[in-house]
């Protein structure tokens, strides 16, 4: 029996597989509103009979968005916009919705990636970025301006306001972005964090304010409401956030009421040195899994349905997340099962598609093929 095809929870959250689709940014929202775009590419993804979808990284406020065109969920307006997006998923798709609330920090005001991904300055049309400490992610780079109290209190209340957004929307969970170099992994880095205060230097305070936005968060949904982070397990950079840092961090995280950890590397500085390869984080989620029994997502160029169940099946991780097999495959779940003689949730619309050779596949959801 297939491992990866067994139904798991993240607390409150019951998924039908261990799969999830990871965000992926799409760059192509409105003043952060979202458009057709999203609903033609969130939509196809609820079809896949993945066992959960996370939308892209979604800006808290408009300083928080990486580039001008990234999704956001700072005002009503924004949360109208998405709703057509819910409710269609919702009328032809059962498969749980996340989404990835995210500050930039010092990463904000760039380009988008097939433009060049480059930082955009305040004297270009840029705006001014913020973080932990005024030092810029690459040499050159307009440098951010270092949080002070009252920005630290906007920047949480933010993240607050966002979240009772996605509650409002219907939406079962939230995971927090405290990975990829922005704004929570520069607090908790120290090649980022060179602050003095109660917010800088030792574990413990670069900690803190991660923890305070978790918190501040977790208190304001209901307990049915599925609460996570991403987290980068490594910088890649001697110095740097490593996986024993992590490992510290996830045991913090179980305390403040996460439900999940979702295990990923790199991007705070320009000088990571990864070595990519299939299921290179793994190893990192495998650690934080079993140092400390919090519901972990592994991540990171897993494309093999064999591969994804041996995860599973190894307990390297407890969810396996894919991203851009995703957008190669959008039913890449569908083939998985395929493979791995198991069955998938299918609309049924899309029933008679089954290969006579899988009659199986779709499970009892036969009923009307010819």
């Amino acid at each position: 029996m297939s491992q990866l095809f067994t139904p798991y929870a993240l607390g409150p959250l019951k998924l039908a597989n261990r799969i999830a689709i990871a965000p992926m940014c799409q760059y192509s929202a409105d003043d952060g509103l979202a458009t057709d775009w999203h609903m033609i590419h969130l939509g196809q993804l609820a079809l896949s009979g993945a066992g959960l979808l996370m939308t892209e990284a979604t800006a808290v406020s408009p300083e928080g968005r990486i580039s001008a065109w990234d999704l956001g969920l700072w005002s009503d307006a924004h949360q109208a916009a998405l709703a057509p997006v819910v409710q269609a998923i919702r009328k032809y798709s059962s498969m749980p919705l996340a989404v990835q609330l995210g500050h930039a920090g010092r990463k904000a005001s760039s380009q988008r990636p097939w433009e060049g991904g480059a930082s955009v300055p305040p004297s270009q049309g840029g705006w001014q970025t913020v973080a932990p400490s005024a030092v810029p992610h690459a040499a050159g780079e307009h440098p951010p301006l270092a949080l002070d109290a009252a920005g630290l209190r906007k920047v949480k209340d933010d993240f607050v306001a966002a979240a009772r957004r996605v509650h409002a929307l219907g939406i079962e969970g939230i995971e927090l972005h405290g990975a990829h170099g922005y704004l929570l992994h520069q607090f908790l880095s120290p090649l980022s964090n060179q602050r003095t205060d109660e917010y800088g230097g030792s574990l413990e305070n670069r900690m803190r304010f991660p923890l305070e936005v978790l918190r501040a968060v977790r208190a304001a949904v209901p307990e049915s409401v599925c609460v996570g982070m991403r987290i980068s397990a490594s910088d890649w950079v001697q110095g740097g956030w490593d996986i024993e840092q992590s490992v510290a961090f996830a045991r913090e995280l179980q305390q403040a009421g996460a439900h999940f950890i979702h295990v990923s590397s790199g991007g705070v500085s320009p000088l990571q040195q990864i070595p990519l390869g299939p299921g290179y984080q793994i190893h990192f989620a495998r650690r934080i899994k079993h140092a400390t029994g919090l519901p972990t997502i592994g991540v990171g160029l897993v494309t093999e349905a064999e591969h994804a169940e041996s995860i599973v099946a190894q307990e390297d991780a407890d969810v396996v997340a894919l991203a851009r097999a995703m957008l190669y495959d959008p039913r890449w779940p569908w083939h998985a099962a395929a493979r791995l003689g198991a069955q998938v949730q299918a609309p049924p619309q899309y029933w008679r598609s089954q290969p006579r050779e899988l009659k199986d596949l779709f499970g009892s959801t036969r009923l009307g093929q010819r």
